[in-house]
């Protein structure tokens, strides 16, 4: 097990939020075969259960003139190192959870609702989608590290 970073933020958006910008919350509780606990994209893709994305991105868009409010890019973790780097299969380990690396994010164009540039600016810094392998719970400033490969 090798540490990579640790978590700078971590957001869920509940059915009644209507906002483009997710919410921070306090803790993210990981439920298997389901997500995140109270989110609203809970039980829609197994693969796409969690999006990680790096503050680099939102350094990208601020260097770019575009200003936006963490939470903006639709991420459940927010992370000081770039997961992009990191190969689909890969396992990371949170506290007690493991989540699988499935597949990076897509390019969003609700992106541009920000700024038309920011989908081509952010296509390979936005983020990595993750299923979760077992129940347990996610806090801010936790350390995130990658299971070795065997």
């Amino acid at each position: 097990m090798r540490k990579l970073g640790k978590i700078e933020e971590i957001f869920s958006s509940s059915k009644e939020n209507n906002s483009k910008i997710r919410p921070i919350v306090k803790e993210l509780i990981m439920i298997k075969d389901h997500g995140i606990k109270n989110d609203k994209f809970a039980q829609k893709n197994a693969n796409k259960e969690v999006m990680l994305i790096s503050k680099e991105a939102y350094s990208i868009a601020k260097k770019n003139s575009i200003n936006l409010k963490i939470g903006s890019l639709g991420e459940n973790i927010l992370l000081d190192f770039n997961p992009q780097d990191l190969k689909v299969g890969s396992i990371l380990i949170i506290d007690e959870v493991q989540l699988l690396l499935t597949q990076a994010c897509t390019i969003c164009k609700h992106l541009s609702v920000y700024n038309e540039d920011l989908p081509k600016l952010l296509a390979y810094n936005r983020g990595i989608y993750c299923k979760i392998l077992n129940n347990g719970l996610i806090e801010k400033n936790a350390n995130v590290f990658i299971k070795d490969e065997s």
